[in-house]
């Protein structure tokens, strides 16, 4: 009994075992040719989808290129010389990477010299079939259609090691996105690569496609995108940056979508193509002065100064401390105490409309103190101060689609119980006044300042930052940039507040800035500028902020400029957003003599101010098409 009982378990779980193998083999089975030395795998890579700005105008294409590709266990003795020679390539190079393809995979193609030119392919070609385990790959390289826009593009290299380790979907020598656009939309614009299987007869020749190419993979264009950036803009734009650092940031208010993302000193995008890609990279992010590879525009984090005081005037009005019509008297200053600190308004009796558009500090530190007067303590008070500023986007990285950026900072009162100890006694309006004027704890970014400035054109709502618009030609349709989000101030305290900053135009800071037949609504911000060098917390010339919107009553552009070192608000930062909004709104400049102050002036010698132990020098190169970008460097005087 127990033999039959034995032998018919062997028998069940041999049916069973059958059963499977021959389910596996007839229904199921796809063999996994990758180990296969009998299987040769060529890939067809792609073009990556073409990028275009918001009118349709091509921003980045493709060109074609062409890897030199290598198989190390199929490579034989060969002339290394004269191979050298032909790629322009030095032997130790190709040493190292010959080594480097053995190690990856003795099997598998490898990138051995990546992106020939036209002519290096031409030369290159006829000689091919001397040097067994080597043959060319075409793929495509990314052209620019502009000099512009480097740092919201990005570009793409070589996938590396981390890359091959966390995506099982790139293979040795593949290319992806690594900053800007290219990265963020990676997975569309990077299609899917094809593959062919080339079976291959016992003296390793070709003799044709595995199974008659049934499992062959056609690849797969990428997606095509178009961004919300106007090109025309972005170009004119970073002109008027020529010679200068800092950020600007333009959002059409009505659909949250990013006009023109400037940082200055930028580069031509279409340096980090080709083979010398890798060289021009490390130059320009070496360069720790100028630092061109930092996005200014949404990680350059600063006091946002007097434009601040918009915001302070509308929570002064959501919470009762003050009406369009209470007044404080500016004694060409104010008291802290027993120390006096400075105001440059005039002085004189200053309400909500002369206190914004004669820029009054001591107006809004008056505003500020009644702002903690409302509530029973200074934590309630500083709680409900910081969610106000919050409502406007500041203190957060805002969730758009952009590839970095920093997130700012609002004070809290965690803050202040941790710097001066918990109690009313402890820390006050008094202590915190700075926060009155932007700045104290407050830190800003451009892109922060233009998504508040939106906020105020719309009267209380703005919609997330975003860049993209359309992608292969459907517009998109993401929740996020999409939903309205709205601020904690009725729509009601906007208007006082928005006349004030339009008077800035007509009666103020900005009086000398005005745009023909525009009307526009902004405000000018000089902030305290320091830097410590050799250990000292050293004054500079004050950074030059202005922010705006136009038309007033309907609202197309809303912008922020930030320059450093600019002097005060208007000097340069107002004059460049005056030509921006003209630049948008009418397609062309009116004020031909200022469009030609702002494209000469630099600010190189405020830039070297720091250096003045060193010796500074700006080296120019011929990077653009069009205009000359700025790479600066300090060189120790020895």
């Amino acid at each position: 009994m127990k033999k039959i009982l034995l032998s018919s378990i062997i028998v069940i779980i041999g049916i069973v075992f059958l059963g499977r193998l021959s389910y596996l083999q007839i229904f199921s089975y796809t063999p996994d040719l990758s180990d296969d030395p009998a299987i040769k795998r060529i890939y067809d890579y792609p073009e990556r989808g073409y990028i275009y700005d918001r009118n349709g105008k091509l921003l980045v294409g493709n060109d074609p290129a062409y890897d030199v590709m290598v198989i190390p266990r199929e490579v034989k003795a060969f002339d290394t010389l004269e191979f050298c020679s032909l790629l322009n390539l030095e032997y130790p190079k190709l040493i190292k990477e010959l080594t480097k393809a053995r190690h990856y995979s003795p099997r598998l193609p490898s990138v051995l010299v990546p992106q020939l030119s036209k002519e290096d392919y031409a030369r290159l070609q006829e000689k091919m079939r001397h040097y067994n385990g080597f043959y060319i790959q075409k793929r495509s390289l990314r052209y620019y259609d502009t000099n512009a826009g480097a740092n919201v593009l990005g570009y793409i290299s070589e996938v590396n090691e981390r890359d091959l380790a966390n995506n099982p979907n790139y293979v040795q020598g593949e290319l992806t996105g690594r900053t800007g656009v290219e990265t963020v939309y990676e997975d569309t614009l990077r299609g899917r690569k094809g593959i062919q299987y080339i079976q291959k007869d016992r003296f390793n020749r070709d003799i044709g496609k595995y199974k008659d190419g049934a499992l062959d993979v056609l690849p797969e264009q990428g997606k095509e995108i178009t961004l919300t950036i106007d090109k025309d803009l972005q170009e004119y734009g970073e002109k008027l940056m020529h010679g200068k650092w800092g950020g600007i940031v333009a959002i059409e208010p009505a659909t949250g979508e990013i006009l023109t993302m400037i940082s200055g000193p930028t580069y031509d995008p279409s340096l980090l193509v080709g083979r010398k890609r890798s060289a021009n990279y490390t130059r320009l992010y070496n360069d720790s002065i100028a630092k061109p590879t930092f996005d200014r525009s949404i990680s350059f984090e600063k006091s946002p100064g007097s434009p601040f005081k918009a915001i302070n005037a509308l929570i002064a009005l959501q919470v009762g401390a003050v009406t369009p019509t209470t007044a404080f008297t500016c004694h060409h200053g104010f008291y802290i105490g027993r120390s006096k600190k400075g105001c440059h308004c005039g002085g004189g009796p200053r309400n909500l409309n002369s206190g914004i558009y004669l820029s009054c500090n001591a107006y809004f530190v008056g505003a500020y103190k009644k702002i903690f007067e409302q509530f029973p303590s200074n934590a309630e008070a500083m709680d409900a101060w910081e969610g106000h500023v919050r409502s406007f986007g500041l203190g957060s990285y805002l969730g758009s689609d952009l590839h970095t950026g920093r997130r700012g900072s609002v004070p809290s009162t965690e803050l202040y119980n941790k710097w001066y100890g918990e109690g009313d006694k402890r820390w006050s309006a008094t202590t915190t006044y700075s926060n009155a004027i932007g700045q104290g704890e407050v830190n800003v970014t451009p892109i922060q300042l233009a998504n508040m400035t939106a906020a105020i054109a719309n009267r209380g709502h703005y919609y997330t930052p975003h860049i993209i618009k359309k992608i292969e030609g459907k517009d998109i349709d993401i929740p996020k940039f999409t939903e309205r989000k709205n601020t904690t101030i009725d729509r009601k305290h906007f208007e006082p507040v928005v006349q004030g900053m339009a008077d800035v135009y007509h009666k103020g800071t900005a009086r000398y800035v005005q745009i023909p037949d525009i009307d526009i609504a902004g405000k000018t911000g000089t902030v305290e500028n320091f830097m410590v060098i050799d250990s000292v917390r050293t004054q500079l010339t004050d950074n030059s902020v202005f922010v705006a919107f136009a038309p007033v009553k309907n609202p197309k552009i809303a912008i922020a400029v930030y320059i450093q070192n600019g002097y005060y608000g208007s000097r340069y930062a107002g004059h460049i957003a005056s030509l921006i909004i003209e630049k948008y709104i009418k397609g062309e400049i009116s004020r031909k003599d200022l469009e030609k102050r702002m494209l000469e002036r630099t600010l190189e010698r405020e830039y070297a101010k720091p250096y003045s132990g060193e010796e500074f020098k700006i080296n120019e190169y011929d990077w653009s098409k069009d205009a000359i970008k700025y790479q600066t460097e300090a060189i120790k005087d020895k």
